[in-house]
């Protein structure tokens, strides 16, 4: 800068040299001065320097001539390029000698604008001049801005997302989608795919960056001719169309608060999905390299590219924020928690980002927006929440579980919260474990629970699980038979501590919960036994036979044995159509009834089998062996009830 400094002023020092050193008349002089101005802008002030400010009215006139000569030629350049006039149109890419004639002119003008001493025509002439030319580079400027705007490439985008699939798949392989939908048949199988991330270095070229040195060029003298406001609204108005169509690209429709909350599940869901993508796409990709752009365009002009680039970008940021606020105030339903987290994560996230797009006052409205949206994506996060905790309470289907198997309340509520515990630390910062829900706890749980240190959300799920044991146990009340109660309510609560063992949740709930249920399981074992099997195993006693096994009555004998049979036979009918389908929990049942029927059978037939062996029909009445029923043991809890058939075969 200083060396092009010293350069304009050796210059002026030797043209002023050359005119004193000759020594002519004033018209030569006059005209030697316009000679040295038209070669040379720098010399337009050399007529001032000359006269050294002697206030003749010769400098007046010599300036005047100057001036309308330097306004001559600057007018003709751009009346050459009108279009309006029907003349040539400039090629501006493809003429660089010819664009840098134009901005020269347009150079010289606004000099000329600038000069407080012209006469009021000049100034008129000049300031048409001006407005011709920036009619023109407004148009220009939008056209270049349009022909060199890069299409978004959506493919690349989205093979930079790395995303995380959770996965939870029952038995049966089935979905549930929410509570109204229970059944028998559905397995309550959740899958839900978590949050994505973008690469480090993703970013997209948004303008081809050689015309962005031609952007600036024109924006710079709109700025200094007074018309940034036509420069800014023909940016912004392109830009925001561009970022219109790349959220069209990308899978963002413009929706109303009120087409969102019409939406239907299955679909809401996949806009959900994409909008946890999108909002990471568009404020750390899009976004920051428009704002990227709007700063190399106007590069100095701080106020300038700042309200640019808010114009440019707002309307994009609040169709996203619209659609956030839409989901946070619809209604609320357990199968919507688990996007809304992914929501409110992906938008707390980018938080930064978008505070350092929006600073200062200006960003401010945006920035409200989005802290405001955030706060109701919280609310409606923590009030879904307590939505699934009441509908754990509440839900009341009155049908019972064939063959006594899992419900699918329980297996809808375990993969559900496993899903919940990688929310953990964002559960844990919206839920508060305040007093209320210390009091919901059983005082069974609240014993083994250390109130001060426990996380939030494990306080919640403590309540929430036992929440569901209260209403399996209402819903074992379904079954008549009280042994059928006790295996169905085995076969949910293994398989609720199976789930908790499998996984996080172990952490959460600790050991003790799990040997308390562990405990419980045990409990029913024993209550089943006795439900089951005490009215067979009343056959196998001596009292009331009629004395010892020598002189025991055999019309007493036979009716014992008649009666075991058909106790166990009766057993047998229906606990084949029972399903246990833990493997472990089943074959500790057999060998607990086992442990129970076959030796105090195989003492009874010791004992008085004797004595109606042998006799007439004794096969009538003994008709197993304790092998035999081992063998048949082995069928139950299978829910086949067509093994009976086998046993038909043996009375036969």
């Amino acid at each position: 800068m200083t060396t092009t400094i010293d350069g304009d002023e050796r210059l002026m020092a030797t043209a002023q040299q050359i005119v004193k050193s000759l020594n002519t008349s004033k018209d030569v002089t006059d005209d030697m001065i316009l000679i040295f101005s038209n070669f040379d802008n720098r010399l337009s002030n050399i007529t001032s320097l000359i006269n050294g400010g002697s206030g003749g009215g010769g400098g007046d006139k010599t300036k005047s001539t100057v001036t309308n000569s330097r306004l001559d030629s600057a007018e003709k350049i751009i009346l050459r390029f009108d279009s309006s006039s029907g003349a040539a149109s400039i090629h501006w890419e493809d003429s660089p000698d010819e664009t840098s004639e134009y901005l020269a002119a347009i150079d010289e003008i606004i000099q000329l604008t600038e000069d407080l001493t012209l006469s009021p025509e000049v100034v008129d002439r000049a300031e048409s001049a001006l407005q011709l030319a920036m009619n023109r580079l407004e148009d220009e400027f939008r056209s270049i801005l349009i022909r060199n705007t890069v299409p978004l490439d959506s493919n690349r985008l989205y093979g930079s997302i790395r995303r995380i699939s959770l996965s939870f798949v029952s038995q049966d392989g089935e979905e549930i989608e929410d509570f109204g939908s229970l059944g028998e048949e559905e397995s309550g199988n959740l899958v839900h795919e978590r949050g994505v991330s973008l690469g480090d270095d993703l970013w997209v070229e948004l303008v081809r960056s050689e015309a962005v040195n031609e952007l600036r060029e024109i924006a710079d003298r709109m700025i200094r001719s007074g018309y940034e406001k036509e420069c800014c609204q023909v940016y912004s108005s392109v830009r925001r169309d561009v970022l219109d169509e790349c959220l069209v690209i990308i899978g963002i429709e413009k929706l109303s608060i009120e087409e969102v909350q019409k939406i239907e599940w299955k679909l809401l869901d996949e806009k959900m999905k994409k909008w946890v993508q999108c909002v990471k796409i568009v404020i750390r990709v899009l976004l920051t390299g428009e704002k990227r752009i709007c700063e190399q365009v106007f590069d100095d002009a701080e106020l300038i590219k700042e309200v640019c680039f808010i114009e440019t970008a707002k309307g994009c940021v609040v169709q996203l924020l619209n659609f956030a606020e839409a989901i946070a105030i619809a209604r609320r339903s357990p199968e919507k928690l688990f996007r809304i987290l992914d929501m409110y994560d992906a938008l707390k996230d980018v938080m930064p980002d978008l505070e350092a797009l929006f600073p200062d006052d200006s960003g401010e409205y945006i920035r409200n927006e989005a802290h405001g949206v955030l706060a109701a994506l919280d609310e409606a996060a923590r009030g879904t929440f307590v939505e699934f905790e009441n509908a754990v309470k509440g839900e009341s289907s009155k049908k019972a579980i064939q063959g006594a198997e899992i419900h699918p309340l329980t297996r809808y509520v375990m993969n559900y919260v496993r899903l919940l515990v990688d929310y953990s630390e964002t559960l844990n910062a919206l839920l508060e474990c305040d007093e209320c829900e210390s009091d919901n706890l059983q005082s069974s749980e609240s014993d083994s629970l250390q109130l001060g240190s426990i996380t939030p959300l494990a306080l919640r799920l403590h309540s929430l699980l036992s929440s569901l044991q209260s209403n399996l146990g209402e819903k074992s009340r379904l079954y008549e038979d009280g042994a059928m109660q006790n295996i169905f309510l085995m076969n949910n609560i293994l398989y609720i501590v199976q789930k908790v063992k499998d996984s996080e949740l172990g952490k959460l709930l600790g050991d003790t919960w799990v040997r308390k249920r562990r405990g419980q399981i045990r409990q029913y074992s024993t209550l089943y036994l006795r439900a089951s099997w005490s009215k067979a195993l009343s056959c196998l006693k001596d009292d009331g036979i009629g004395g010892s096994s020598s002189n025991a009555s055999k019309v007493a004998l036979k009716e014992r044995f008649k009666n075991f049979n058909a106790c166990f036979e009766e057993i047998y009918r229906v606990q084949t159509s029972w399903k246990v389908p833990d493997p472990q929990l089943r074959e500790e049942l057999r060998i607990s009834i086992s442990e129970k029927v076959i030796p105090a059978y195989r003492s009874f037939m010791g004992r008085f089998g004797s004595q109606l062996e042998g006799g007439r029909h004794s096969g009538k009445y003994i008709k197993y062996t304790p092998e035999d029923l081992e063998s048949y043991l082995l069928d139950l809890f299978e829910g086949s009830p067509n093994v009976l058939h086998h046993m038909r075969r043996k009375i036969s």
